[in-house]
Order: C-alpha cells, then structure tokens, then sequence
C-alpha cells in the first residue's frame, strides 16, 4: 500500500511548514507555563501568609468580642451590631496576569473612625476595640477572597497549557516528524525508480 502513495514535494513543504509551526507553538506555550509557575507560587507565599495574617487577626477580634461580651453582656453587642447600618461597597474588576483574567477586588475604606460606626458615643472601648478587630479582620477577608481566586485561576491555565504542552510533545510534533520522514523516504524511492526508469530508456534506445 505505502508504494501507492506519491506525494509531491510541495506537500513535504506543506508539511515542514506545519511542523515548524507546532514547535514554534510548542516554544511558546512552554515559556507560557513556566512564568504562569513562577507567577502561582509568587501567589502562593502570598497567600499563606495572609492565611497567617487572617488567623491572627481573628483570634484577636475574638478575645476583644468576649471582652465586650463580658462588661457589656451579650444583650448590648447584640444591639450595637444591629446598629450599624453602612455596609462596605465592594466592587469587581478584573486584571491580567499573563493572559490570564484573575479578580481585583475594590472596596470602600472597612476601617472606620469611632464617630463613623453608627453606634452610641455611650458605648465602652472594649466595644470599639472588638469593632475595630474585626474590621481588620473583614480587610483581610477580601484581600484574601482576591489573591486565592486568583491562585485557583492561575493553577486552572497551567494545567490547561500543561496539556496543550504535553500534545504538542509527544502526540502532534512526533506523528508529523514521522509522517515527514516516511514522505522523504518515499520521494527518495520514486527518485530512484524514475533514474532505473530513465536508464532502461535510455539503453533501449
């Protein structure tokens, strides 16, 4: 059957053309992934500190919410919290981080003056303290909620580009290498066969 098929010169061109395409693709995908990496754990260290940070800030509101709890009694917490009434303004955009679209998470200023909370001037500072705690740890909330969005969307494009890396590589560069060789070897053969040809041609005449 392989002796039936004559393919033609500009096919192997075609072909060599495709192929240095691929590798050309294969190249930059592979740079693609490797500074998608480096990005991702640049995020990743990030993000376990803030982890760190957001476990600390609220280990700290909670001993100030207790504190609260216990000269003021629950009943007043209670009351102050419903008092307040002006909710922070968090908005959604995007940026980009090597083609990739990740959140950037904007928001009006969390930590507020005393005079700003909406609650009694009568209330304790034990009260404000615990207040106070816990709009750090809201802060460090929507930091984090941006920088972990963006390391789960991070780690979805590598492993995206990954495969298309891994197909170039050992599927689509090697069948078309292989394709190429066979239509080399195969117009090497039709060259021979038309030399023998040509020289009994010839001798017979």
């Amino acid at each position: 059957m392989a002796q039936d098929i004559k393919p033609t010169r500009s096919e192997l061109l075609k072909l060599k053309k495709q192929i240095k395409l691929a590798k050309s693709g294969y190249s930059l995908l592979k740079k693609k992934r490797d500074g998608l990496i480096l990005e991702f754990f640049e995020i990743l260290k990030k993000a376990k500190s803030l982890r760190e940070e957001l476990v600390n800030e609220y280990k700290i509101a909670l001993e100030k919410i207790n504190i609260a709890r216990t000269l003021e009694g629950d009943l007043k917490v209670k009351s102050i919290a419903m008092a307040i009434h002006q909710i922070p303004d968090v908005k959604l955009t995007t940026k980009n981080i090597m083609g990739v679209k990740v959140p950037k998470i904007e928001s009006s200023e969390i930590k507020k003056a005393f005079m700003e909370r909406g609650y009694s001037v009568y209330s304790s500072s034990a009260i404000d303290e615990a207040a106070a705690a816990y709009e750090k740890v809201v802060e460090k909330i929507i930091i984090a909620a941006e920088v972990e969005t963006s390391m789960r969307k991070l780690l979805n494009e590598i492993e995206k580009t990954k495969r298309r890396v891994n197909a170039l590589e050992f599927v689509v560069i090697p069948k078309l290498d292989n394709v190429k060789a066979f239509i080399q070897l195969r117009l090497e053969e039709m060259e021979r066969e038309n030399i023998f040809r040509m020289k009994r041609i010839k001798a017979k005449t």
